[in-house]
C-alpha cells in the first residue's frame, strides 16, 4: 500500500486557525446586509489611542490624534528582529502566511523586498491599494503610506521592532483619514485592529519556525 504524504499535524492545526481567524475577521455577519454596522468590537479605537507607542514616527498630516481610524498591536515575538524584518519586507510573500494580504505587485521590475522609496500595489481588508515606503530603517523601522492607486494617500501603517531579551518585541500602528477610514469605522471599528492582531500572530509563526 502506497502511504499518502501528510502534512505535520502541528502545522496543520496552525494553518487552520489562521483561515478561521480570517473567516471570522473578514466575512461579513450570515444574514446581515453588508451597508449594517456591526457590533462593536471590545478593543476600540479610544483604547487603542491610550495604548499608542510614542516612538512611532508619523509624517505631516498623520495625526493619530485627529485620525479617522486608528490600530495599535503589539507582540512579542521569540526570535531575532531581524527574523523578524526578513518576513516583514518579503512583501510578495505575506499572502503565502497573512490571509489578509492578496496580489502584492512590485512595481519596480525585479525587485523582490521591500526598500526605502518602494511602490507596490496589492489587496487588503478587500480593498486595492498602492503604497510606497517613507521609513527604512533595517531591523528597526518600517511605515509606508497606502491609498487607492492613482488617488492621495489616506492611510500609513508602521511596523517598529525592538529587541526584548531574546526575542523582538513587535509594534504595528495605521491610521487613515478621510472618506475610507470614516466608514470603516462606522461599520466596523475594530476590523482593523482584528486584522493586525492577525498580521502579528502569522508573523510570530513564520519568525519562530
Amino acid at each position: 500500500m502506497t502511504q499518502r504524504a501528510q502534512m505535520p499535524y502541528p502545522r496543520f492545526l496552525k494553518r487552520l486557525a489562521i483561515a478561521l481567524a480570517t473567516a471570522a475577521l473578514l466575512l461579513p455577519d450570515l444574514g446581515a446586509a453588508q451597508s449594517t454596522p456591526r457590533k462593536a468590537h471590545p478593543v476600540t479605537m479610544a483604547t487603542d489611542l491610550a495604548s499608542r507607542s510614542p516612538d512611532i514616527h508619523w509624517p505631516d498630516g498623520f495625526d493619530p490624534a485627529s485620525a479617522g481610524i486608528f490600530a495599535h498591536n503589539a507582540l512579542l515575538i521569540n526570535a531575532s528582529c531581524e527574523q523578524v524584518w526578513r518576513h516583514i519586507i518579503e512583501a510578495p510573500a505575506w499572502p503565502t502566511w497573512y490571509p489578509n494580504a492578496q496580489d502584492v505587485q512590485m512595481l519596480d521590475t525585479g525587485e523582490t523586498v521591500l526598500r526605502q522609496g518602494s511602490v507596490f500595489r496589492w489587496k487588503t481588508f478587500g480593498q486595492p491599494l498602492e503604497s510606497r515606503v517613507n521609513e527604512f530603517v533595517p531591523y528597526s523601522r518600517i511605515g509606508w503610506f497606502g491609498g487607492a492607486p492613482g488617488a492621495a494617500p489616506a492611510f500609513y501603517h508602521t511596523f517598529f521592532l525592538t529587541p526584548d531579551g531574546d526575542g523582538c518585541r513587535a509594534v504595528t500602528e495605521e491610521l487613515g483619514n478621510g472618506p475610507a477610514a470614516a466608514y470603516m469605522r462606522k461599520m466596523d471599528e475594530g476590523m482593523m485592529h482584528r486584522g493586525h492582531d492577525l498580521w502579528l500572530a502569522t508573523l510570530k509563526w513564520m519568525s519562530e519556525k
